[in-house]
């Protein structure tokens, strides 16, 4: 099997089904903006909110281009040792595999940097936008995601509210309801609502982390507060195998499914 450094997986995602990582970062530690208490890849070593290339689209477009052709796939999904966003030629990546490849492209992103135009004009070429939002506030933002110093909750709202409004394709809120916010979950659904965005993700963390998941009687009562929004929740999905190119490599930069 060829062993490849910027993509990775195929792995099975409750929200995305057979999903193709791609590491639009892909360096050893983890860059991100925020340190999120939860993360299953670990703890943030360099913070970082600047966007700058990071590795080449030729370089992500060969790798691509490499896989067989009967590859089964439902997405492929730019994720993985970081934020996303971080990678300032994310758009041309995306640009590029859709020349190579026809599955749909996700970017599941922190939406840190939602704000920034120039964030929001790469995003707008994906099929499906997966936004978190773990809070109703400045200070549980700051208790859960732990972002780097220049964020402000604020404005990662004003920005999803303003690409929601532009943005045609499939979008979602990612809730991860730990121990920290399950009692703001009634003012996050407000906040969830208040958005315009039709579809959330109701998450607990099932890998390997810092954070228990919550049991599931307390998340069903959290999910039922989501009345008249499309929901896709944690506990509801079936964990299907999917065999990893590298699985070492899969666990590095998905997580560890503890389960």
């Amino acid at each position: 099997m060829k062993k490849f450094k910027y993509i990775y997986g195929p792995v099975y995602s409750w929200r995305l089904g057979r999903s193709l990582g791609v590491d639009p970062l892909s360096q050893t530690d983890k860059i991100c903006t925020f340190d999120c208490s939860y993360c299953q890849i670990g703890e943030t070593k360099l913070f970082n909110s600047g966007r700058k290339v990071f590795i080449s689209t030729e370089a992500v477009a060969k790798e691509i281009a490499a896989l067989p052709k009967n590859a089964k796939m439902d997405y492929i999904t730019f994720s993985g040792n970081g934020e996303p966003t971080l990678a300032r030629n994310l758009g041309d990546m995306i640009k590029r595999i859709r020349k190579i490849r026809k599955e749909k492209i996700a970017v599941i992103t922190n939406a840190s940097l939602i704000n920034k135009s120039d964030v929001q004009d790469d995003l707008l070429l994906a099929d499906f936008v997966l936004l978190k939002l773990d809070a109703n506030a400045e200070d549980l933002f700051r208790e859960i995601n732990r972002p780097d110093p220049g964020i402000r909750f604020g404005d990662v709202v004003k920005g999803i509210k303003r690409f929601s409004e532009i943005y045609k394709g499939r979008l979602a809120l990612q809730i991860m309801f730990v121990g920290k916010n399950k009692t703001y979950a009634k003012e996050i659904v407000k906040m969830a609502q208040k958005l315009g965005i039709k579809e959330v993700q109701i998450n607990t963390p099932l890998r390997e982390c810092a954070e228990k998941s919550l049991p599931k009687p307390e998340m069903d009562i959290i999910r039922r507060y989501f009345k008249g929004m499309s929901v896709n929740y944690v506990y509801w999905a079936k964990k299907k195998p999917v065999k990893a190119m590298d699985k070492e490599d899969a666990d590095r930069r998905h997580g560890k499914d503890k389960r």
